[in-house]
Parts: structure tokens; sequence; C-alpha cells
């Protein structure tokens, strides 16, 4: 599954592979907990995370990997070392499986996220 229809997130989570349900639900959580007054959206295909109009945040089963989507160059670079030797390209860090997804520090680069806006990559 690279880019679904869904309508929205429950739909969204119906769909993936059973397999990695419970991690995407669990990013899904996080978000939610951390992320007070941003949207939940479906943008390109995958859960997004918008504050006033723009996507700081975002996750999807991709065909390899979880994928999830740091929009904020200031939060990567603040996290450098944290992400240093990780999969990861531009503003994707890239989970191979669901029980490698690291919730500790996605719960972290979620708070730094939310604590003030910043450019989009």
């Amino acid at each position: 599954m690279v880019q679904s229809s869904a309508e929205d997130v429950d739909a969204y989570l119906a769909e993936v592979p059973e397999g990695r349900r419970d991690a995407l639900a669990r990013l899904r959580q996080l978000c939610r907990a951390e992320l007070k007054g941003f949207d939940e959206v479906m943008a390109y295909g995958m859960p997004a995370y918008v504050r006033e109009g723009a996507a700081e945040i975002a996750f999807a089963s991709q065909k390899q990997y979880i994928s999830f989507y740091l929009m904020r160059s200031d939060v990567r670079e603040a996290f450098e070392e944290r992400l240093a030797g990780r999969d990861m390209g531009k503003g994707c860090l890239r989970f191979r499986k669901p029980e490698d997804v690291d919730f500790d520090l996605v719960r972290d680069l979620l708070r730094a996220v939310a604590t003030t806006p910043g450019s989009i990559c």
C-alpha cells in the first residue's frame, strides 16, 4: 500500500496489513496525544497532522517499511544525533519492521514539533 484512497484515518488503519496495524495505531495515538491544536487529516493518501494549513507530521504504511514523515527541518536538525545512523530520507524516517519503530524517539520528535511552529521543508 503506497497511497490510500481512504477518506479518514480510521478507514486507513482498517486497510493496512494486519501486521502493521498496531504500530500505525500507536503512531496515531502518539500524534493525537502530543500534537494539541493540530488537525488530523488524510493528505496524499496518508494520515497527516496539520497546523495553520501546513502538514508538519504524517505516517504511512509503504511497501517495504513504515514511514514517519517529519516535515520540520529545524526539529530534524535539533535531533541530528538521535537520528544519526537511522534509515532516513530528507523528511522521512523509515522503519523496516513494526517492532523497529522507536516510539520514544517519535514521542520526543512530536513534542518538539508541537512546541512551536517552524519551517516546513
